[in-house]
C-alpha cells in the first residue's frame, strides 16, 4: 500500500535553520526527513581549518555533498578528492570515509542524505557532548558506552583506516579525537 501522508512544504530561509555546535563541525540543519516521509535529510556543516572528521562507515545512508565555501576534501576507501565551491560528491553507504578542510580558510558544505532521519544523530551528539562537558574530553566521549550506544542506534561504525594518518600530515590537520 503506498504510504499516503502528504510531505509537508519547508522552508528555510537563508542564514536560518536550527543549529548543533560540535567540535570544529557544527551541523545546521535545513531540511528533516520527518517532513517528507524520511526521503531525504539536508545539513549544511561549517569546516573550521585545520578540521578533519573521524573516519567512519554508514550502514543505512548515502551521502551527497556540494561545497559552498573553501576546500573540502573527501576521502571514501580508496577514493580522494579536493573541491572547491560548487563541487560535488557521493559518499556511498558501506565506505569508510574522511572529510576535511583543505584550505586555510573556513569552508562550508551541504549534505544531503539519502534516506532521512540520520539529521537526528548529530542532535544526540550534541546533547551528549553536553551532557559530558567538563568530564574528561571527547576522547573520554567517544569511549563512553553513550557514544558506541548511539553510533549503534544510527548505523554507524567509526574506525582507523590506514590512510587517516596520511591525510592528516600531508594537510597537516588536527587528528580526531576517535
Amino acid at each position: 500500500m503506498a504510504d499516503t501522508k502528504s510531505i509537508e512544504v519547508s522552508v528555510v530561509q537563508p542564514g536560518e535553520g536550527d543549529t548543533v555546535d560540535l567540535p570544529g563541525f557544527g551541523a545546521v540543519f535545513k531540511l528533516s526527513g520527518r517532513n517528507n516521509r524520511g526521503e531525504v535529510s539536508i545539513v549544511e556543516h561549517p569546516f573550521q581549518v585545520g578540521l578533519i572528521t573521524a573516519a567512519h562507515r554508514h550502514t543505512r545512508e548515502d551521502e551527497h555533498s556540494l561545497v559552498l565555501e573553501g576546500e573540502i576534501g573527501f576521502r571514501s576507501d580508496d577514493s580522494e578528492v579536493v573541491l572547491g565551491p560548487g563541487g560535488y560528491i557521493t559518499k556511498p553507504r558501506g565506505q569508510m570515509h574522511a572529510m576535511w578542510n583543505a584550505g586555510s580558510a573556513p569552508g562550508r558544505i551541504v549534505e544531503i542524505i539519502t534516506p532521512g532521519g540520520f539529521e537526528t544523530y548529530f542532535r544526540e551528539l550534541g546533547e551528549l557532548l553536553v551532557a559530558h562537558e567538563g568530564s574528561e574530553g571527547t576522547r573520554s566521549l567517544h569511549e563512553s558506552a553513550e557514544f558506541t550506544e548511539l553510533a549503534d542506534k544510527y548505523g554507524i561504525t567509526y574506525g582507523s583506516p590506514e590512510w587517516m594518518d596520511d591525510v592528516v600530515q600531508r594537510y597537516g590537520l588536527q587528528p580526531p579525537s576517535h
